[in-house]
Formats: C-alpha cells, structure tokens, sequence
C-alpha cells in the first residue's frame, strides 16, 4: 500500500516547479526571447456595394443630383488585423461621407458576427462625390433604400475579412506626391469673396475655389499635406494580401456612380506591385477639407481620376519598396466621446430664411441662398450639441487618428508633428460625420466651408479640442504595453 506524500516533501516539490519555470522564464527574456511565439494574422476583402436599384440620389454637390447608370463599381474594402489578443477591423466606403448612426449599426453586425469589438473598428468614407447619399446635407437629401442596404454590406465585408484571417506579415512606409494636392481656400481682396446670406457669417475674406489665376486671390490660407501613407500586409511567404493607402485631397471628379481616384488607386496599386487575385487594395482619405487637385495660382492642368490614382499609386509604390515588415507588432484601440457644442441660428435669422424659402417657387432649391436658407431652419430644428467620437489605433509603432470631420491640412499636419508614434496617419470622415473642422482663426475669414449649415456646424473652438482629445489618446495607446509587447521589434 502506497503511502501518502509527506506535506513537506510536496511542498518542497511545488516549489522546485515553480522555480524551473521563473528561472526559464527570465533566461528566455534575458536572451532576447519570448517563452511562446507570437502570432499575427491578416484577413483583407472588397465586397461590392453598387446599388442595385436605379436611380439613386447622389450626395456632394450644392444641389440635389441623380444618377441612373453605374460608371464602375463602388465597394467597402476591409482589412481585419489579429496580433493574438487583440483585433481591429479597418473598412474604407466609397461613399461621399457616411454618418454615425449607419456606422454603428453596421458595427453592432459586423461585432455579433465576428466578437470584434465595435470599439475596436474604424470605418471611414472616401469622400467620392459620386456615390449614393446616405446623409441629407446641403441640396441633397437621403437615399433611403441605399441607407438601409449600405450597413448590412460593410457589416458582411468586415466579417468576410475576419473569415479570411491567416498568418501575415506587416509594415508601412511614407511617400509624396505634391502633384495632386493644393489649397483650395484662398484670402481674397476686399470686397471680392463669395458671400452667402444664410451663412452665419459676414464680410467674407475668404473664398474656396476662386477660378484659376483670379487676380483678386492674394494667397493660400494654408498648408495642405502631400503625404502617401501605405501599410502593407503580406503572407509569411511574401505575397501581397492587401495595402491600404492614404492621400490627403478631394475626389477628382467622376460621372456618377464611380469611386473616383479612389477606385482607380485601389486596382493600380495591386498591378504595380504585381498582387494576385485575391488581393485587396484599399485608399482612405486623410485631411482634405481645404485640399483638392486644382492649382488655382498657375494656369490649369489636365487631370482626372485616372491621372491622379495613377500618380498617387506610383507614390505609393515607391514607398512600399522601402517598406520593412515584422512578423509580429502589437495592437491597441482607444475611443474617447467628446460633446461639441453648434453654431445655432438665431431666432430673426430662422425667422428670414424661412420668409425666404416662402418665396421659392414650387419650393425649388436653386441658389446657394436658397440651400443655406434650408440648412438655416434645418439646423434650428437639431440638437445644439453633437457626440462626437475620436479613436485612436497603434500598430507597431505606427499611429492613426480617426476624425470624423472634414480636416483642414494644418490640423493633419499638427497631428503629425505632436504625435507620439511615428509616422501617423490621420484618417477623416471616420466613425461619423460631423462637418467641416475649420481651425479657429479661419472663421473670421468666412468662406464657404465657415458656412453654417449641417456639413459645418460645430463650434469655432471644435478644431482644437478635437486635436487636443486625439493627442491624448495617441499617447495613451503609444504608453500602452501588453506583456508580449517586449517582442515588438520597433
């Protein structure tokens, strides 16, 4: 008969065990190893969401448009990122700009499908003005059967991407392109600017688009950012799964309904780096709220979708040959809501712009004035305050600010420079959508995207509170260290 072990002898065992497995412990550590290999997945897709109904109403002009024919397809491209413990979903819509109820619905499905968290997904726009229009701004309202279909989609190519997770690699790069990006808002003499009756503003200085070589433009009311920013994922092996690009100008015009330069960039990139199929190339918007293609100071130049997806791939293609790749980085998500405050009509100005829609015929919008009297009592009929969401995503050692705005280029670039992670990407028309994101000192200036009306409402001092939340929570996701995080190699 066996004889039960002494409790001093077992203890004493325990112990021996658990010091085996310190000591092996702090030798792996000390000699630069990890006790367990870590494992990073990628899982890329570009699900079609053209609609299949026609016609659509198409958002991003002053007046209200239609399209009735599909000049080529229109997706939500998706890139899903696992490194073990952590994943994050990043899905990119060819649409003129998408609201924050949409997405997170299409973020509550993507999550009961996948567990991703909704907090852990970024889902931004294009800004094609070619697309069909899921939020009512300016003289466009909502196409309601495409808004109902839209969330299903992005929700289903977030979950086709997290199906198509597999062992991958990942890096990033920084390239420029100067060609494609100028500042569109300029300073005007005095007297010269467009004005707007219903604007909010008064005296206008300034003036977006002001014609080419207009000898009443003085200068350039800011810097833009010619950054090309790519992440690249790959297999273990080296072939591409997806990039994801980032440029910070306009759409550059397309015949409805198209991706723009958007698309054009997504096929380019994958033949230029010789992709196969199933590749997914993927082209976010950075800040390009007082950015598009048009130099207005030098005579005008030939330039369309396909040019300026061509140019931007080629930039983008030159950076990814620089590109260094980790077999493994870590991931970390932080969301903060920040409640902004609106620039409200006052009640004698509601009191004229509805005296003024009084006066329309049959109720047609046909003038600017016309559309920002609308805008005028639409927005007195809304909540003075807005819930705005920020996000902030560490890969590595790699940055990106979720705003859910349209950002003027000295923003982004402040961003850039105050960044704790190196390089940044600001991605805009992110998680929402909020309007223009004028710095404080541009109001004064007036000019159309100062103009009051729902595609820029929120209050002067919006701008820099906003970088001041994002700063925040890009330091908190760089401080951030998960224990496997001593592996990173950046």
């Amino acid at each position: 008969m066996l004889r039960p072990a002494h409790p001093t002898w077992t203890l004493r065992a325990a112990l021996a065990i658990v010091l085996v497995v310190v000591l092996f412990g702090e030798i792996a550590f000390a000699s630069g190893g990890t006790p367990a290999k870590k494992s990073f997945r990628a899982g890329a897709c570009a699900l079609d969401i053209t609609p299949t109904k026609l016609p659509v109403l198409v958002n991003g002009g002053m007046l209200e448009g239609k399209a009735d024919k599909v000049t080529d397809p229109l997706y939500v491209r998706c890139l899903v990122l696992d490194d073990g413990s952590t994943q994050i979903a990043l899905a990119v819509v060819d649409s003129c700009v998408v609201p924050r109820p949409l997405i997170d619905e299409a973020k509550a499905r993507a999550e009961k499908a996948t567990g991703i968290p909704a907090g852990h997904m970024l889902v931004s726009a294009t800004h094609c003005h070619s697309a069909p229009s899921v939020f009512g701004a300016l003289g466009t309202g909502v196409d309601e059967e495409y808004a109902r279909f839209l969330p299903g989609k992005i929700a289903d190519g977030i979950a086709l991407a997290w199906k198509n997770l597999a062992p991958a690699r990942i890096g990033w790069a920084v390239g420029k392109d100067p060609k494609n990006v100028f500042c569109r808002r300029f300073l005007m003499k005095p007297g010269t600017a467009a004005t707007n009756p219903f604007g909010g503003s008064k005296n206008d200085q300034a003036q977006m688009n002001p014609g080419y070589q207009n000898p009443n433009a003085v200068r350039r009311t800011g810097p833009v950012d010619d950054d090309v920013s790519v992440i690249s994922v790959q297999t273990p092996e080296g072939r591409p799964v997806a990039v994801l690009g980032n440029y910070s100008t306009h759409y550059a015009g397309a015949p409805p309904l198209s991706a723009d330069y958007f698309g054009v960039f997504c096929r380019r990139i994958g033949e230029r780096i010789g992709a196969g199929p199933g590749f997914v190339g993927i082209m976010s918007n950075g800040t390009s709220g007082d950015a598009n293609c048009c130099d207005f100071v030098n005579p005008p130049r030939k330039f369309d979708r396909f040019t300026v997806g061509e140019d931007v791939a080629q930039a983008a293609f030159a950076a990814y040959k620089t590109i260094e790749y980790h077999d493994w980085v870590p991931l970390v998500v932080e969301e903060k809501s920040l409640v902004l405050g609106v620039r409200m009509p006052t009640a004698e100005e509601v009191a004229a712009a509805r005296a003024h829609l009084a006066g329309l015929k049959e109720g047609i919008l046909r003038s600017v004035a016309d559309v920002y009297a609308r805008e005028t009592v639409l927005l007195s009929e809304l909540p003075s305050t807005r819930d705005v969401k920020l996000q902030a995503i560490r890969i590595g050692s790699l940055g990106i600010a979720a705003i859910p705005n349209e950002v003027f280029g000295s923003t982004g670039l402040a961003i850039k420079a105050k960044s704790p992670l190196k390089p940044t990407i600001n991605i805009e028309l992110a998680n929402g959508y909020y309007g223009y994101l004028p710095p404080p000192d541009q109001f004064p200036l007036g000019g159309y995207t100062t103009w009051r009306a729902r595609s820029s409402c929120l209050e002067v001092e919006a701008e820099p509170k906003i970088v001041e939340a994002l700063l925040e929570l890009l330091n908190n996701v760089a401080k951030r260290r998960k224990d496997a995080d001593r592996g990173d190699p950046r």
